[in-house]
């Protein structure tokens, strides 16, 4: 029986019921609640007053009055403002050193007949399933003698095979005809990859430099492990102190944040270390999908 012609549509493309566009809606609005009210909290109480945030037990929902003193003072003493240059020029650098070396040989592995291509993505898989481990991999930095060095930071993580992955896999659905368009053109690899994949692929750009750049952002434990602290302690592993210390962040942190309530100056270092990252986001989210769900089609 022909249905051309008519409104007959298969069951699933239907219109839903208003019953169940009413559940999706409430699943919808408690997801987001769920999502924006611990970060509305965490503003929230750190602008407001020591006296409003006290009484409530450390935490504000609602302040009567504005009050920014929490961020004048954690950015008086200079710790955090040195931290926070450390964390822009390790994420700027990182990203833009684990971008230039994942393309590279994300191109290089997913194009065939590369000599010895299988046994190299083998090999860089076999690292992905079974880590090294944390002692040898600060015996290797020590070894590079990079220990207490900025470039400890950024370079034991210039590669995540993760990202290497999708990257592999959206090179390798670009069309093949290009390829051999451009090689008729007399095209190199190089110039290949700069003149026809690298303009194909910003939405696959896009996304793993927002994975690089909130890998580095966020990282901590790097610092802790490779470096005497100091001077080279990014805004994450002085938040973490910040955080361990509680209620006498002084002695842990090495801040000057006397008279302040401690969770809203803990608030404070939150709201600075998620707004610079967070800041980002919007300008990349129409890569995002599409970066992330082309980039899995092949392996």
């Amino acid at each position: 029986m022909s249905v051309e012609g008519t409104n007959l549509r298969p069951v699933w493309m239907g219109r839903p019921k208003p019953a169940v566009s009413a559940v999706k809606a409430v699943a919808v609005v408690v997801i987001l609640a769920l999502v924006a009210v611990p970060f509305w909290l965490v503003f929230a109480t750190s602008v407001s007053s020591d006296a409003e945030v006290n009484a409530n037990g450390g935490w504000s929902l609602w302040p009567d009055k504005l009050d920014f003193s929490a961020y004048t003072n954690v950015f008086k003493g200079g710790t955090i403002g040195h931290a926070l240059w450390v964390s822009v020029l390790v994420t700027a650098i990182g990203t833009a050193l684990s971008l230039a070396s994942t393309t590279f040989l994300a191109y290089a592995l997913s194009r065939p007949n590369v000599l010895a291509g299988k046994p190299i993505l083998l090999a860089i898989l076999f690292t992905f399933l079974f880590p090294a481990g944390m002692i040898p991999s600060f015996l290797v930095v020590t070894d590079l003698k990079l220990f207490d060095h900025l470039a400890a930071l950024f370079v034991p993580a210039m590669i995540n095979v993760f990202n290497l992955v999708i990257m592999r896999g959206f090179f390798q659905g670009i069309p093949e005809e290009l390829y051999e368009a451009a090689r008729l053109d007399g095209a190199g690899d190089i110039r290949t990859l700069f003149r026809i994949v690298l303009p194909l692929s910003k939405a696959i750009i896009a996304v793993v430099g927002l994975y690089y750049a909130v890998g580095y952002w966020n990282d901590y434990f790097r610092a802790m492990l490779y470096t005497n602290g100091g001077s080279l302690n990014p805004l994450s592993t002085v938040l973490r102190g910040f955080v361990i210390a509680g209620n006498n962040p002084n002695a842990e942190a090495g801040l000057d944040v006397t008279g302040i309530a401690p969770m809203k100056a803990i608030s404070a270092l939150v709201v600075i270390a998620i707004v610079p990252i967070a800041a980002a986001f919007p300008f990349l989210q129409r890569y995002f999908t599409k970066g992330v769900m082309t980039g899995a089609v092949k392996s």
